[in-house]
């Protein structure tokens, strides 16, 4: 049974990717921050009668809670065939370039790019271990730079000066990483789950987690001769699903 790691994944796009990869037969480890929410969402999930998933406490903003995260599910087992990376901070908009307090930039850098960079060294050791893995990023579609220069894109005013350069930032990095992971078994990318309402920006957007979490589901789950190195977004590129970076 192959295992996958889902970070925030008690609520929103992240449960629902835990759920739609459960019905897909993988053993879930359901990362949260606070032990309490990580386990009602098990509860609810073993009330839909899906019992191969368990809590793992991780709260990405913390060094401490990752490692002892990787040392407990080392635990019990050798081999991760997932690792989804979807912590994620909006830092609160508006946020203007000029105006937005460096506090405010290093908390969002803090969970949306280092937090992902600490998780996935963390856990590459127990990945290299399985046969094809997988490291998803989820990303914004707002984290284009191609697009945030062209007048004519249906979200070009939409800067976020924090969260956009946090997601872009995290997108050069998994291009690193995907580039010193070329001649192995992996397949990293990073995902736009689009606009989709949840908590994170007050369900203001025309998405259902459903969708969301199924974009994420197929990069989590590429098979062999599939793509790595990929901005994956059905919004920013309905045609051919993947974005210019």
């Amino acid at each position: 049974m192959k295992t996958a790691l889902i970070t925030g994944a008690n609520k929103s796009i992240g449960f629902e990717t835990a759920r739609q990869l459960l019905k897909l037969g993988y053993y879930v480890y359901l990362g949260s921050r606070d032990l309490v929410k990580g386990e009602q969402a098990v509860a609810q999930l073993h009330a839909e009668g899906f019992t191969n998933v368990e809590p793992l406490i991780i709260d990405v903003n913390r060094p401490e809670s990752i490692h002892s995260a990787r040392q407990k599910l080392a635990e019990k087992t050798k081999t991760l065939d997932v690792l989804v990376n979807n912590a994620g901070v909006s830092g609160g908009f508006p946020q203007t370039a000029t105006d937005t307090a460096v506090s405010t930039f290093k908390e969002v850098f803090e969970t949306n790019v280092f937090g992902v960079i600490e998780t996935t060294q963390a856990f590459l050791d127990l990945l290299k271990q399985a046969a094809e893995p997988r490291i998803v990023n989820v990303t914004s579609g707002l984290a284009s730079l191609t697009l945030h220069n062209d007048p004519s894109w249906k979200y070009y005013h939409v800067k976020g000066a924090a969260y956009t350069t946090s997601k872009a930032a995290l997108n050069a990095y998994s291009i690193v990483l995907a580039y010193e992971l070329r001649e192995t078994a992996f397949k990293v990318n990073v995902v736009d789950p689009g606009y989709t309402a949840t908590d994170f920006n007050h369900h203001s957007g025309p998405g259902t987690v459903e969708e969301a979490a199924a974009r994420v589901v197929k990069a989590a789950t590429l098979e062999k001769g599939g793509p790595t190195s990929q901005f994956f977004s059905d919004d920013n590129a309905p045609d051919t699903g993947i974005s210019p970076w």
